[in-house]
């Protein structure tokens, strides 16, 4: 096998499939973990673990110093101006029903326009779809391009001074179409609306500095990043957040309660109800040190490289229709969404998984989408930085043989 100096880094690679070397093709939907993630959870949890903020002996202290530490290295990774800028949540669902149900429910009113795009994950349309509704709002979309793109002019057409939020992820988790989210903020400032961006399926792969793309909100999740499940982030603007109500009440989020009223704590504290996931704060930057010693530039050259191969390999076999960008450019990452002629996504899935392989198949929490595109489902392939040439082959191998399994004899 290619001589890839991360693999050694994941355990799990190493597993067994109905008698096959596991290839992990899932990555979208979540990555596997490395030994430095893996033992920087379980060094807290050994030697750090207590309920933070509310003790004054020692291990609490430090148990508090381990979130906040993790809280300062996110801020630090995504360029915000401050720690306080930074909620975590269980997972970026959470972080967008945050925004909708304080935010959205703040300023929306009857006649006002929230903008998504149609490829949006679920967890990008349902709390905006029970906003809307609520406050008489209407949810405007954004049409893709046959390739997978939003046009300029759909940008220019669908934002418009009746707009108040809009709410796109940075990249497809369906078409792996990089979204011009650029433009997009530019728009949205220039008729008074804030925008959301949804980074859950990019921030793995490329750098996000939210001063420099001046986005409002942003949402991702770790364990879409080589980190632990049940952290997720919210980065918002200080006066922004200052303006929210919270999302959820109780402890910690508070600074006094009387019988009939109580105040709330500052920033970051009153968006953090409860005893918080420190192990998975913990785990989440141990994740990013990772991925700043990996090194986003060699993940986009390992990346490019294996989605070229992959997708110059793909249309060489009969019967498999690509959807979305076809050609490996600026404008697309490593999901490849496919489908096989006469053959059901599930089928595919449960043929290359005799093989040891692992895809995800299914509308991917994209039914919208799915119907713009006039398919039930697809297949969806999505590679990481981990990920080699050879476990490509041993894919194609096992997808050329899908038809003949089944009796087609192509």
């Amino acid at each position: 096998m290619t001589l890839n100096p991360y693999r050694s880094d994941f355990p799990i690679l190493n597993t067994k499939i109905n008698d096959k070397d596991l290839v992990y093709f899932d990555n979208a939907a979540t990555t596997q973990k490395p030994v430095a993630v893996i033992e920087a959870i379980s060094k807290y949890y050994q030697e750090q673990n207590a309920n933070p903020y509310r003790g004054l002996y020692g291990l609490s202290v430090e148990s508090t110093n381990a979130y906040e530490g993790a809280r300062q290295t996110v801020a630090d990774f995504i360029g915000a101006k401050s720690s306080k800028e930074i909620i975590f949540t269980r997972n970026a669902t959470e972080s967008l029903n945050l925004i909708a149900n304080t935010y959205g429910r703040m300023v929306l009113k009857e006649g006002d326009q929230v903008v998504a795009s149609i490829s949006e994950h679920h967890s990008n349309i349902l709390p905006w779809q029970q906003i809307t509704k609520e406050k008489g709002a209407v949810l405007s979309y954004l049409y893709l391009n046959e390739t997978g793109h939003i046009t300029e002019d759909e940008i220019e057409q669908k934002i418009t001074g009746n707009t108040k939020i809009v709410t796109v992820a940075h990249v497809s988790n369906v078409l792996g179409t990089i979204h011009p989210v650029e433009s997009i903020i530019k728009r949205a400032h220039e008729v008074g609306a804030v925008v959301v961006l949804d980074c859950a399926q990019s921030i793995p792969h490329y750098q996000v500095n939210v001063q420099e793309l001046d986005a409002d909100f942003i949402v991702f999740c770790g364990h879409k990043m080589l980190g632990p499940m049940g952290v997720g982030v919210l980065y918002g603007k200080e006066n922004l957040l200052n303006e929210m109500p919270p999302f959820l009440t109780g402890g910690e989020m508070i600074e006094y309660v009387y019988e009939q009223t109580a105040t709330f704590a500052p920033l970051p504290n009153k968006f953090e109800a409860g005893t918080p996931n420190v192990g998975a704060a913990v785990g989440l930057k141990a994740a990013i040190n990772y991925i700043q010693k990996v090194g986003y530039d060699n993940i986009k050259k390992i990346e490019d490289e294996l989605t070229d191969y992959a997708l110059t390999k793909m249309k060489e076999i009969p019967h498999i229709t690509i959807y979305g960008e076809t050609d490996i450019t600026k404008e697309r990452c490593g999901v490849i969404s496919f489908n096989v002629d006469d053959v059901h996504p599930h089928d595919v899935a449960s043929i290359l998984d005799a093989d040891g392989i692992a895809i995800r198949a299914g509308h991917h929490c994209a039914q919208p989408l799915m119907k713009y595109m006039k398919v039930a489902a697809t297949c969806r392939a999505s590679l990481y930085f981990y990920n080699t040439k050879e476990e490509i082959d041993i894919f194609i191998n096992s997808l050329n043989k899908v038809r003949r399994w089944l009796g087609y004899g192509d």
